[in-house]
């Protein structure tokens, strides 16, 4: 209870005012696009107005935008290249005339802010901090509420001291953007939790910056559990999986059925943040979320392999279930490659739908059933 009592404090509750993000959200991450320290296109197809436009068309209503920003910036003077700001800015404006929410962040970019280790607040951070998303804050002065910020990605945090140290990061980031006017005045901001992990946040986020404008604090979470969603080669400890739900189990296969990480693993999960932010009426973003297509086994053929796919479009409808319940907002990685064994919804070289299960499981529809 004292968690829940010290979170409240810092904000005025509104149940109803994050309406800029749909509800329910159908989110979508433009990943691996303008997030990469060696640029745009480097890790996949560049962004395109057509590829955009496919998105909203197959359903989904917000996109989180990751971006690097300290690699396009001078690292004297740290400031942002206008032409890199210029092409932000045309790919958000490409998302705000689909009508799509909008968040944008700083994402990994070598690891600057995200892996700097908060063992201590350091200055030079902080200035970046300052000036960065004062540089932002200033270029997007006047887009409204359907743009929101994102201080970080994945900050790798692993005590409650480094979360306090992190913290001090975010009253900068809060106070940078406040301070520049026009709609930042009112724009919702986003802060991550410990390594976006959900035990690390309930356990030691226990404060959100001062804000003088109250109840326009997000927090932000990612969720992956490893062996189904990221593991590709199995290990001594354990195996990959490849089925997820029980309706979904292998009776052929069953060292590849999933063991932990299901459905009421799942949700308990989701309802740690139900009771620590949401039912307070702060907002949590399901930031990032997948798993990875298996197509590349020898092992996982046929109606095995088709048993596969079904129950990952199964554990995307879950999440997007459970978050509803629990009053989340999810936003689905697309790493943006066609190769196999990767997290991909959409061609990017085509702009065109690739997975239609999965995004059909994520946009309100029916996941597939199992074989």
């Amino acid at each position: 209870m004292k968690k829940r009592l010290a979170i409240a404090s810092l904000v005025l509750l509104s149940t109803c005012a994050f309406a800029q993000l749909p509800s329910p959200t159908r989110g979508w991450n433009l990943g691996n696009t303008l997030e990469p320290p060696s640029g745009e296109g480097t890790w996949g197809p560049a962004a395109s107005q057509a590829m955009i436009n496919a998105v909203a068309a197959a359903g989904f209503n917000s996109i989180r935008i990751p971006v690097a920003w300290d690699s396009h910036a001078n690292q004297r003077t740290f400031v942002i290249d206008p032409a890199w700001m210029a092409r932000v800015k045309q790919v958000v404006d490409w998302c705000r005339a689909k009508n799509l929410t909008v968040i944008i962040n700083c994402h990994w970019d070598g690891g600057w802010f995200d892996s700097n280790g908060f063992r201590r607040f350091d200055s030079k951070i902080n200035s970046k901090v300052t000036s960065y998303w004062g540089q932002i804050a200033t270029a997007f002065a006047s887009y409204d509420s359907h743009l929101l910020f994102a201080c970080a990605n994945e900050p790798d945090i692993d005590s409650a001291a480094k979360t306090a140290v992190l913290e001090q990061y975010y009253q900068t980031f809060v106070n940078t953007v406040r301070a520049k006017g026009g709609n930042n005045a009112t724009r919702w901001l986003v802060v991550q939790g410990p390594s976006t992990d959900i035990d690390k946040t309930y356990d030691w986020l226990n404060a959100l910056p001062n804000d003088p404008t109250p109840g326009r604090l997000a927090v932000e979470v990612h969720y992956y559990p490893y062996q189904f969603c990221l593991m590709t080669t199995d290990a001594t400890w354990g195996n990959m999986f490849y089925f997820w739900g029980q309706g979904y189990h292998s009776t052929t296969m069953p060292t590849r059925n999933s063991t932990w990480g299901e459905e009421d693993y799942q949700l308990a999960e989701f309802q740690k943040m139900q009771a620590k932010f949401t039912s307070l009426g702060i907002p949590v973003i399901l930031g990032e979320f997948g798993a990875v297509r298996r197509t590349g086994y020898a092992d996982l053929t046929g109606t095995e392999l088709s048993r596969h796919l079904a129950s990952r479009s199964y554990f995307y409808k879950m999440i997007d279930n459970d978050c509803v319940q629990c009053g989340m907002k999810p936003f689905v990685w697309d790493a943006g490659d066609t190769g196999t064994n990767t997290m991909w919804l959409f061609d990017r070289n085509t702009a065109t739908v690739f997975d239609q299960p999965c995004i059909t499981a994520l946009t309100g529809g029916a996941a597939l059933p199992p074989p």
